[in-house]
């Protein structure tokens, strides 16, 4: 993968195992300090540039240290939707816009991170959310009510009024992940399949939209927009060191 790019807070280390063996390392810390590391190929473009669109399958090895790590982890492809870095870091500037993507995808406990409440909020998920692709600046102009999301009764409006602008699908499953298995994820524009082992996981017709970057990350961060609107985000401790062992990365139609 020629175009990946590493991407690392203090401490945490992105280390080429063996040639296109990557390990994505955290350091045990306390909560409140970010701890982050990933593989990518988005982050010196644009959302117009960025790579992917379907048809388009990514399959790679993994396994991860623990069956619970503090924060989330995972790999896929998504538009990167919330990014307010403004160029710090040599990122490339981008405004937030609704979420597209299609991953596997751990979130521990402390997350909520489903719109609709009978779907799987945390775990090892097969999830993916497909919104429309409304530009930012018509975005911006919801800015001056977000702070009434500090009010759990408005949360919950908007929560419920979000549901109908982005689709989203999920399944747990049912793997283990500290053990090295084969993943694929092959999406469609109008379907997305996941494979563990080349068996099929999980089939569904919510598809993401417009182009996507590939991902592939651990970090200690959580957010939680449950069904009682509180909403939360932070950064947890990690009681001991934890990484994301990733090898046979490969993207083709």
């Amino acid at each position: 993968m020629e175009n990946l790019r590493v991407r690392v807070t203090e401490g945490a280390e992105a280390r080429e195992l063996f040639p296109g063996d990557w390990r994505l390392s955290l350091p045990a810390g306390k909560a409140n300090v970010y701890r982050w590391g990933q593989l990518d190929d988005y982050i010196h473009l644009p959302r117009s540039a960025f790579l992917w669109r379907p048809p388009i399958k990514l399959a790679l090895s993994a396994r991860v240290s623990a069956h619970q790590v503090p924060g989330t982890w995972g790999f896929g492809f998504w538009n990167d939707p919330f990014n307010v870095s403004a160029g710090i870091g040599g990122t490339r500037r981008r405004l937030p816009v609704l979420p597209n993507c299609t991953w596997f995808f751990y979130a521990s406990p402390d997350n909520y991170l489903a719109l609709h409440d009978s779907h799987p909020a945390q775990g090892f998920l097969a999830a993916t959310f497909s919104s429309p692709l409304i530009p930012p600046f018509l975005l911006a102009a919801g800015l001056p009510v977000l702070p009434l999301l500090a009010m759990a009764p408005a949360a919950r409006i908007f929560r419920r009024f979000l549901r109908s602008f982005v689709k989203e699908s999920a399944a747990l499953l049912d793997v283990d992940v500290t053990v090295l298995h084969s993943y694929q994820l092959d999406w469609d524009a109008g379907e997305v399949r996941f494979l563990v082992d080349g068996e099929p996981r999980f089939k569904t017709p919510v598809s993401p939209v417009g182009r996507l970057g590939l991902v592939m990350w651990i970090d200690n961060q959580f957010a939680a927009f449950p069904p009682d609107g509180r909403l939360r985000f932070g950064s947890l401790e990690n009681p001991e060191p934890v990484w994301l062992e990733l090898s046979e990365i490969s993207v083709h139609e």
